[in-house]
């Protein structure tokens, strides 16, 4: 399977795990299918969720959890 990216849709901070104390959401190696949620991204206290837009392995997470994102930049890595 080719490689395939999953993009912040807005600008914020990219949380891996639904709270501080949960565990994340999927680790590098996990299997995803599309529409499975990968992280959320909070701007002013909403949080977004961000979903697999392809069935795939994870094979990265280039962002940190709680870094700063910009739309479009790339969260997640699939292959």
């Amino acid at each position: 399977m080719a490689k395939h990216d999953v993009k912040s849709p807005i600008p914020g901070t990219f949380y891996r795990k639904p709270a501080p104390d949960q565990a994340s959401y999927f680790e590098i190696g996990d299997t995803v299918a599309k529409g499975d949620t990968l992280g959320l991204v909070e701007v002013m206290k909403t949080f977004h969720e961000v979903k697999a837009d392809a069935d795939g392995t994870i094979a990265d997470f280039p962002v940190s959890d709680g870094e700063p994102v910009m739309a479009g930049q790339i969260i997640a890595e699939l292959s």
